[in-house]
C-alpha cells in the first residue's frame, strides 16, 4: 500500500483524486489540503509514501512548500502536478529533488500508476511537460526568475530582500538586470513580460 497527501487548491478535483486514487491502485490518502503551508504542514506530519502537490497554489506555491519540507525530509517523495511546465519552474523543482511531473489533465489511473512509480524508487515525467520544458529560450537566471515572480506578487524590494535573504542592493541589481534583458523600464513591466512568456 502507498500513503498520500494530496495538496491542491482546486477543490472539486483534490476531491475527486481522493475519490478516485484508491480505486486506481493500492493508494491511501492521509489527508487533503488546498495550500502551500498546510501541504508542508501536513506532510512533516504525516509522512507519506507520496506527496502529490499543485505546483500552482495561494500563498505558498508548490515549489515554496516542497522547499520547506526538504528542510526536515529531504528524502520526501514528491509528485508534481502542473497545468504550464514552465522551464525554470521544471527547473528549479528538479533541483529541490521533485521525481515526478505529470499534467493535471492525465487520468487517475495514469496518476496512480506514476504514485507506483515513485514509490518503487524511480523517477517520472509526463512527455508532454517534458516536450514544453526543453523549449528554453530564457535569458534570465534562476535568481532573476525569483526576484521578477515576487515582483509580480506584489512584494517590496525589502520584502523581497528579506525573503530571499539578499541585500536591498542586490535585489535592485537583479532587477536592473532583468528590465534590461526583457527591454522594459519599470520591474513590473519585467515581470509582466517574463510571465507572458512563462518564465516564471
Amino acid at each position: 500500500m502507498t500513503t498520500v497527501v494530496l495538496a491542491d487548491d482546486e477543490a472539486l478535483l483534490r476531491k475527486a483524486m481522493a475519490a478516485l486514487l484508491p480505486m486506481e491502485g493500492d493508494i491511501t490518502v492521509l489527508t487533503e489540503t488546498g495550500d502551500g503551508e498546510s501541504a508542508a504542514r501536513e506532510t512533516l506530519l504525516h509522512r507519506p509514501d507520496v506527496l502529490v502537490i499543485d505546483l500552482e497554489m495561494p500563498g505558498v506555491d508548490g515549489l515554496g512548500a516542497v522547499a520547506r519540507i526538504r528542510e526536515e525530509l529531504p528524502d520526501q517523495v514528491i509528485l508534481m502536478l502542473t497545468r504550464h511546465a514552465r522551464p525554470g519552474v521544471l527547473r528549479k523543482a528538479l533541483k529541490l529533488g521533485v521525481q515526478g511531473f505529470v499534467s493535471k489533465s492525465a487520468e487517475p489511473s495514469h496518476i496512480a500508476s506514476v504514485i507506483a512509480t515513485l514509490h518503487s524508487g524511480k523517477r517520472w515525467i509526463d512527455p508532454d511537460v517534458s516536450a514544453l520544458a526543453v523549449v528554453d529560450d530564457c535569458p534570465l537566471t534562476d535568481r532573476e526568475v525569483d526576484v521578477l515572480r515576487a515582483t509580480s506578487e506584489g512584494y517590496s524590494v525589502a520584502d523581497i530582500a528579506a525573503q530571499l535573504h539578499l541585500a536591498e542592493g542586490t535585489v535592485r541589481n537583479y532587477l536592473s538586470t532583468t528590465m534590461q534583458k526583457t527591454q522594459t523600464r519599470t520591474r513590473h513591466d519585467a515581470a509582466r513580460y517574463a510571465r507572458k512568456r512563462d518564465w516564471l
